[in-house]
C-alpha cells in the first residue's frame, strides 16, 4: 500500500493486529500518542499496540506501507515479535545496514507504485523463512478471529499437548502480543465495524460479549483514546 498526500492529511490509526513496515518515498510522516510528535525514520517497523496514534502526513508526502497477515511477520524476521509491542522503531535495528540501503536505493530509482511494490515484495521473499511458521499459533489466530476475539485460552489449547504458559509464549512471539490482547483487538475492532448495525452503543458492546457498560467504555477509549460518540462523530479513522 502507499499512501500519498498532496496538501497533508491526519489519521487516527487504531490497533489493529499486523506488524506493518514503512519505507518513506518522500516528505515526512510523525505519529503522536500521549507526548510530542516523532518523525517516522527513511524505514520504519511497528509493532501490536493497545492504543490508537494520531499519524500526520506532510504535504508532498509519500510511504510505502507493508501490512503483514496476523503472525505471519515472524516468517521475515530472526527476533521475537514482542519486541516491537507499542513500538516503531528504524528498521536497521532488524536488517543489515547494507541490505536497508539497497532495497532504498531501488526504491528510489523506481518510478511507478507498482514497480516500487515489487521491489519491497522481492526484498522479503529473499528474507522468507518457511520454517517459521507455526501452525498452533496460526491455527489459534483463525480461532480468535472466526469467534471475533471471544475465544477463550483453555478451550484452544483444551486437547492439545500444551499448557497455558508455554502457548502465550509462543503466541506472543509469533504475534507480537498476548492471546488476549489479541483478542481485544479483534474484539473491539468487531465492536466498530458492528456498530452502524446495533440500535446503539450498548447494544453493539452486548453482542461482542461485554456485559458491563463501563467496562467496555473503558476498553473503548483506551483503544480509540475517544469516547464511543465522539469516536464515530468523527471520520479520521482506520
Amino acid at each position: 500500500m502507499i499512501i500519498e498526500s498532496e496538501n497533508g492529511m491526519e489519521n487516527r490509526i487504531l490497533p489493529d493486529t499486523s506488524v506493518v513496515m514503512a519505507f518513506r518515498l518522500k516528505g515526512h510522516t510523525a505519529y503522536t500518542t500521549d507526548g510530542p510528535d516523532n518523525i517516522l525514520p527513511a524505514a520504519a517497523i511497528s509493532g501490536l499496540r493497545k492504543t490508537s496514534r494520531l499519524v500526520t502526513y506532510a504535504t508532498g508526502s509519500a510511504t510505502l506501507l507493508v501490512i503483514f497477515h496476523e503472525g505471519s511477520a515472524a516468517a521475515f524476521f530472526k527476533q521475537p515479535l514482542y519486541e516491537l509491542y507499542d513500538q516503531s522503531i528504524p528498521l536497521d535495528c532488524l536488517i543489515p545496514a547494507q541490505q536497508l540501503d539497497e532495497v532504498e536505493d531501488r526504491l528510489a530509482a523506481t518510478n511507478t507504485d507498482r514497480q516500487k511494490i515489487a521491489v519491497a515484495e522481492q526484498f522479503l521473499l529473499s528474507r522468507l523463512k518457511i520454517a517459521a511458521v507455526d501452525p498452533l499459533i496460526t491455527c489459534s489466530i483463525q480461532q480468535i478471529k472466526a469467534t471475533n476475539g471471544a475465544a477463550r485460552i483453555k478451550d484452544m489449547i483444551s486437547g492439545l499437548h500444551i499448557s497455558r504458559d508455554p502457548f502465550e509464549k509462543r503466541f506472543r512471539k509469533v504475534t507480537g502480543t498476548s492471546p488476549k490482547q489479541f483478542a481485544t483487538i479483534i474484539r473491539l475492532r468487531h465492536v466498530i465495524a458492528t456498530v452502524p448495525k446495533a440500535r446503539n452503543f450498548t447494544d453493539a458492546a452486548y453482542n461482542a460479549g461485554y456485559f458491563d457498560q463501563a467496562h467496555f467504555i473503558k476498553d473503548f477509549r483506551l483503544f480509540t483514546g475517544q469516547a464511543p460518540h465522539d469516536f464515530f462523530s468523527s471520520a479520521n479513522w482506520w
